[in-house]
């Protein structure tokens, strides 16, 4: 389909009317940019479409990131993560005069950002989980909105002429690519099959590929093929990682644009998608206001925000047949991880209301239990599941715990008491890498030298950082509280629970052992190669805020005492002292600089849900807790604009760092800012 030009005369569809407000998180760029352009690159944005797939990029416009895309399919559910279409470089002209909206920047870094079309940004907000830019061009406002349709591998990017005093054309050149997420490109004399469809271009990137389709409701597209070369992705520089990237110049489209007009692209992988901008955007508005209803969030707005943010994170797994549910840990480059997926799950699918999909999340996982481990992770390239932790199959049983808590589905622990008396047995007995209880003392110790098993497992080639071998502090704080849980469950459903009593009953006075007198606190790791660990952590922080806590009261104090005194920062806790030996308190640079500093004194968000549930023990105090929370829910606006970051620096300002948005970092502030307004919220009261 061809044509000169398309005249768009319908106006542009009204936006419902919402249970709660839809445009909290905005932002509006300085006037003068010249100096500083961090506060348009440094910002990213992201929208999911729950089977793993997303699109991504920096409010200016410029990919910084190999992860940066606006159709990163998910061919294999709900990984198999692939770019397919990269960018639109768009332009209007308006006026007598064409103004580009797109930025780039090229070659080695040092050269401007040519062209800057976020001059003309005027604002940039979020709908919903939706962004939007607005721009001023010679007295005209355009706003450009991208979404994905929920289950689907397929992007939307609408135009709308929001006013005007006469029509504007738009020609937007759409690129591709079609490589792993993880990867770049260099094109070389690659030759991709482009051609012409009904309402748009087909791309067949080689033979047997997904095909991709772009298309448009009203613009006419047409095929192209010119390599674009040489993309600088400067946080790919400042991590250390490849800089350049091509891509494929494959469509061009072109549309005239009536004042209250508007226009949609369509970038798919589904042979028929939703043509029409206005209903597939009707849609998503629908999608998320029954998020929020399901949540019971109308009227705080920071629930209602951290709600949309833990959509993006629960997506479909199907297993063995059946239909199923799992999380991916972080975006932009994390699968779905067994240990943050059931860390996570409580304030991504509890405190929101999704019952059922914890539900299935929680069967998901069961009937990947092997020798008594619940996977570490599924690998993105498809290969069996790793196991390779000690602390995701403990974490199972919590989970499992506050399900019940929420539900009351007895039927559930019926159906999965089996699998966890199973994997109490294989701990007793011994499993990978040193999985055992010692007869000795009745704690569980683990780990082999070149293997990480906790969630401090940062490893950089051969070099384990943390490598925690022994008896670490809060996966006996687990174990206990799996043991005591596996007796209530037993007593729950007519077994006899004295068994499991008995055995957390030993483990509760060997925990005794973890008490570094002189320091005050829990030792982090005893029995370890090099004797007992007494390094300052937050890992102890879980002997105090899991269900069951083997500590005393006054011993619970002081941990949270320490802790509050070292680690507390205002985005979330540090994971080593910075008075400690290894300190490091900045984060970045190449893998192993990296790696190096992941868990030796960067801050991780999630964290601040132990604390919180610690200090709540212990204090009792949720109005103190929330407003502890109160910079998290600013960092809403920053960074990975609408969701929290995996980690920061350890050292003033607390830079953000690492993935944009992460899963438990989302889920623990979620989790612990409802249970701190329940408590404040006397049962009954409006």
């Amino acid at each position: 389909m061809c044509r000169d030009s398309v005249e768009v005369g319908s106006p542009v569809p009204a936006i419902p009317a919402t249970v709660y407000d839809r445009t909290m998180i905005s932002f509006v760029p300085s006037q003068d940019l010249v100096a500083d352009l961090s506060p348009v690159i440094g910002r990213e944005w992201i929208v999911t479409n729950g089977i793993g797939g997303y699109a991504s990029g920096t409010v200016a416009g410029v990919l910084t990131r190999r992860y940066h895309g606006l159709l990163v399919a998910a061919l294999e559910p709900p990984l198999g993560r692939t770019v397919l279409v990269t960018t639109i470089d768009d332009t209007v002209s308006f006026g007598g005069e064409r103004t580009p909206l797109f930025a780039n920047r090229w070659h080695d870094g040092n050269l401007p950002v040519e062209p800057d079309g976020f001059r003309r940004l005027t604002r940039f907000h979020l709908d919903g989980a939706t962004p939007v830019w607005s721009y001023g061009v010679n007295g005209a406002i355009i706003e450009k909105r991208i979404w994905m349709e929920p289950g689907e591998n397929t992007t939307y990017v609408t135009y709308d002429y929001r006013s005007g005093s006469s029509p504007l054309r738009l020609d937007a050149k759409i690129l591709v690519n079609y490589r792993d997420f993880h990867q770049t490109t260099r094109s070389g004399d690659w030759q991709m099959s482009v051609e012409a469809v009904a309402n748009g271009v087909r791309v067949d990137a080689f033979d047997g590929a997904v095909p991709i389709f772009l298309l448009s409701d009203v613009a006419a597209v047409e095929p192209r093929h010119e390599w674009y070369r040489d993309y600088y992705l400067s946080v790919e520089a400042f991590r250390g990682l490849d800089v350049l990237d091509d891509n494929l110049y494959a469509a061009h489209a072109e549309a005239m644009l009536e004042p209250g007009g508007s226009v949609t692209l369509v970038l798919s992988t589904e042979h028929t998608p939703q043509f029409d901008g206005a209903t597939a955007l009707a849609a998503r508005k629908q999608h998320e206001t029954d998020l929020v209803g399901t949540a019971s969030a109308e009227g705080d707005d920071r629930l209602t925000r951290l709600v949309l943010a833990a959509d993006q994170f629960i997506v479909s797994r199907s297993s063995d047949g059946e239909a199923g549910s799992t999380v991916i840990a972080g975006y932009h480059w994390f699968g779905d991880w067994g240990r943050d997926t059931m860390i996570a799950l409580p304030g991504l699918a509890l405190a929101t209301g999704r019952h059922a999909e914890a539900r299935q999340i929680l069967r998901t996982f069961a009937r990947h239990v092997d020798r008594g481990m619940l996977p570490n992770r599924f690998p993105d390239d498809g290969d069996l599941p790793e196991y390779n932790t000690i602390d995701a199959t403990l974490w199972f049983f919590e989970a499992i715990r506050a399900y019940h808590a929420a539900t009351s589905d007895t039927g559930l622990i019926v159906d999965l008491f089996p699998v966890l008396a199973d994997i109490i047995g294989w701990h007793q007995r011994g499993t990978r890498y040193g999985i055992r209880v010692d007869p000795v003392d009745g704690l569980l110790a683990g780990g082999e030298p070149g293997v990480q098993l906790t969630w401090m497992d940062a490893k950089a080639c051969d070099w384990v950082v943390t490598p925690r071998i022994g008896k670490p502090v809060e996966i006996n704080a687990l174990w206990y509280n799996a043991l005591r849980i596996m007796a209530g469950f037993a007593g729950l459903i007519g077994e006899d629970p004295a068994a499991y009593d008995e055995v957390a009953d030993r483990v509760c006075e060997s925990f005794d052992r973890f008490w570094n007198e002189e320091r005050g606190f829990c030792f982090d790791v005893i029995d370890g190669p090099d004797g007992d660990d007494p390094a300052l952590r937050p890992n102890q922080l879980f002997a105090v805020s899991l269900f069951n806590s083997p500590l005393p009261p006054d011993r619970q104090r002081a941990v949270v005492d320490a802790c509050a005194a070292s680690l507390l920062t205002p985005l979330g806790l540090r994971t080593l002292g910075p008075d400690e030996p290894g300190y490091r308190g900045r984060f970045g640079g190449g893998p192993v600089e990296r790696d190096g500093a992941y868990h030796e004194g960067t801050v991780w968000p999630w964290l601040i849900g132990p604390f919180a549930d610690a200090h709540l023990r212990v204090y009792q105090d949720p109005a103190a807790i929330e407003k502890l929370l109160g910079p998290l829910i600013e960092h809403l606006g920053e960074y990975g604009m609408g969701s929290i970051a995996e980690c920061a620096e350890g050292d003033p300002p607390h830079d953000p760092r690492a993935t944009i948005a992460q899963a438990w970092s989302v889920a623990e502030v979620l989790r612990v800012l409802r249970r701190c307004t329940d408590e404040r919220t006397p049962h009954g009261a409006d």
